[in-house]
């Protein structure tokens, strides 16, 4: 398990090293303000989960919509002065720290918690809301606690926290990766897992549409959620500024509105 966590860091790194390798340069490169040059475009190039309602998904008119997608036009507003100056791009758990790093997007707004690796490739806002590990299983499942999982097939997702704290908490279950929480929820409907284990914000939407499965009631882990950007010196007024904003809109209770509005725990 750690030479693989190894193998993962070391493609992340890698994939890094050859986008910035096959940029343009000329001469000596000084990398302008990013704060100044998103203002001057006037629009927000903001990543988002299309697959993880009631974050961000896309709605029956094909538009992009969630927590996450109120939330970026709030940020707008304060960094561009537009809430609807905002260019939304899917993005998945496994791609969204390399386009966050690589500057392909401003910021992602997906569900990503704040941890030390990560603030290693890519800069974080103050957090802004704050979610629980937790387990999700059928409604007639046997299983009650974390240590019923031992020799059990739990489905993770690619790319989030969720996998690493299960090696660690229950490392004789036999974990299962998937691309999407719609691939691992349709894999324990059809009993191919016998739990999902991710933040509870998150499957807590499934519970919410079907009555034949359930979250356990206990969380194991504390999942601070950040806003992830490029991480570079030119990016330092950008950061106060992203700063100002979310802790503007807590103490505007903008943040619990949202939670509220779309159902969040």
């Amino acid at each position: 398990m750690k030479k693989l966590g190894i193998i993962f860091v070391l493609i992340f790194m890698l994939l890094v090293g050859i986008h910035f390798c096959l940029a343009p340069k000329s001469g000596e490169f000084v990398e302008s303000d990013m704060l100044e040059n998103i203002k001057s475009r006037g629009v927000l190039k903001v990543g988002i989960n299309s697959d993880s309602k009631p974050y961000g998904f896309i709605d029956s008119n094909g538009n992009y919509a969630g927590y996450d997608v109120d939330l970026a036009r709030y940020i707008a507003q304060y960094i561009v002065n537009n809430p609807n100056g905002v260019e939304f791009v899917s993005v998945t758990p496994s791609n969204r720290l390399l386009k966050a790093s690589t500057g392909e997007v401003d910021i992602v707004i997906s569900t990503v918690t704040i941890t030390p690796f990560r603030e290693q490739v890519v800069n974080f806002s103050v957090p802004y809301d704050v979610a629980g590990q937790a387990i999700l299983v059928k409604s007639n499942s046997s299983i009650t606690s974390l240590t019923d999982l031992n020799g059990q097939n739990v489905g993770v997702i690619f790319g989030t926290t969720a996998e690493k704290n299960m090696k660690k908490l229950v490392p004789n279950a036999n974990l299962l990766g998937f691309s999407t929480y719609k691939d691992a929820y349709n894999a324990l409907k059809a009993d191919r897992i016998n739990a999902i284990t991710s933040d509870d914000t998150i499957l807590s939407r499934f519970t919410y549409y079907d009555k034949s499965v359930k979250l356990l009631p206990k969380r194991y882990s504390r999942e601070p959620y950040g806003i992830a950007f490029k991480k570079s010196e030119s990016a330092i007024k950008f950061k106060e500024s992203l700063d100002f904003a979310i802790e503007d809109l807590q103490r505007k209770n903008v943040i619990q509105r949202l939670r509220k509005k779309w159902g969040i725990l």
